[in-house]
């Protein structure tokens, strides 16, 4: 599928990438170099899980640096519903301000997960909790920069990479080159599907910057989360050019076959689903649920 718009190479935002070691994610600050607007991609909410309690280290890092050089966010962005970490774009927005975007499949996500917890009608599963829901093709504003979208389906069917000038970000589709690619065997992901849409990401020009969700440090490297569609095509152990689509699938479906399920999945899709708001019991409590040998 062709891409749905014209790359502007010559547009080169400022990026500031924020790892959270205990999910192995990072979140971005994505500013327009020619005005104070900024974005904030992937965002993180920290969890103590065995003792239930929440706090907003990772997210207070980002508000400090958004407020101490007097930038206005205008956008909260999720690549798609995470699995391995909670959205922390309440807790930012509340104070920050910016509207919250996600792919529109939201309402995909929303329609499988909600029967997996069990959620009651009160739960929307029209994508209402989110400010924007985007479309392959569609396109928003960072003060003078614009950001386009590309619908990247296969690890989630809401997987969207954004593409802002010379930048994107891919969400999980594509991992460093030595990382490879994103498992695709959650509900509604594909292993063709993904290789597709990497496919689709990597016919971006070469010298465009991709921007990881995660690094595990392969071979105990240090951790990165900046490569470029020119690296990605030349080395990425999996998608390398010259790999084929059945031998992708084949390998992706063999190695998804030995993976566990991620450790945070369970808090992860009941937050998120909701737009990072946090469930509640009858009583109005916040309250997370377990259910038992369904995933």
């Amino acid at each position: 599928m062709p891409l749905p718009f014209s790359p502007d190479p010559a547009l080169k935002p400022e990026v500031h990438g924020f790892f959270d070691p205990a999910t192995n994610t990072i979140s971005y600050i994505v500013r327009d170099p020619a005005s104070n607007a900024c974005a904030i991609i992937d965002s993180v909410m920290d969890i103590d899980y065995a003792a239930g309690r929440l706090s907003h280290e990772s997210a207070d890092r980002m508000i400090a640096m958004v407020m101490d050089n007097g930038w206005q966010l205008e956008w909260l962005i999720e690549t798609h519903v995470h699995a391995d970490h909670l959205s922390a774009a309440p807790y930012i927005q509340e104070t920050l301000g910016g509207r919250l975007g996600i792919g529109e499949n939201i309402v995909i996500v929303q329609e499988t997960f909600g029967k997996v917890f069990n959620e009651g009608t009160e739960f929307q599963r029209d994508g209402s909790q989110f400010d924007r829901l985007f479309t392959d093709g569609d396109s928003y504003q960072i003060g003078g920069m614009t950001a386009h979208v590309m619908h990247t389906p296969g690890h989630t069917p809401a997987c969207m990479t954004h593409v802002i000038g010379d930048a994107a970000f891919v969400g999980d589709t594509l991992f460093m080159p030595d990382g490879g690619s994103a498992r695709a065997d959650f509900p509604g992901g594909d292993a063709r599907t993904l290789y597709r849409s990497t496919k689709r990401v990597l016919s971006l020009p070469e010298q465009t910057r991709l921007f990881m969700c995660h690094d595990y440090g392969p071979n105990g490297r240090d951790i990165k989360w900046e490569t470029s569609v020119g690296e990605e095509r030349r080395y990425n152990i999996h998608l390398h050019d010259g790999i084929s689509e059945d031998a992708f699938v084949a390998m992706r479906e063999k190695r998804d076959a030995t993976l566990s399920m991620p450790r945070l999945i369970l808090p992860s899709l009941q937050v998120n689903m909701r737009a990072g708001d946090i469930p509640k019991d009858k009583d109005g409590r916040p309250m997370l649920k377990v259910p038992i040998n369904t995933l």
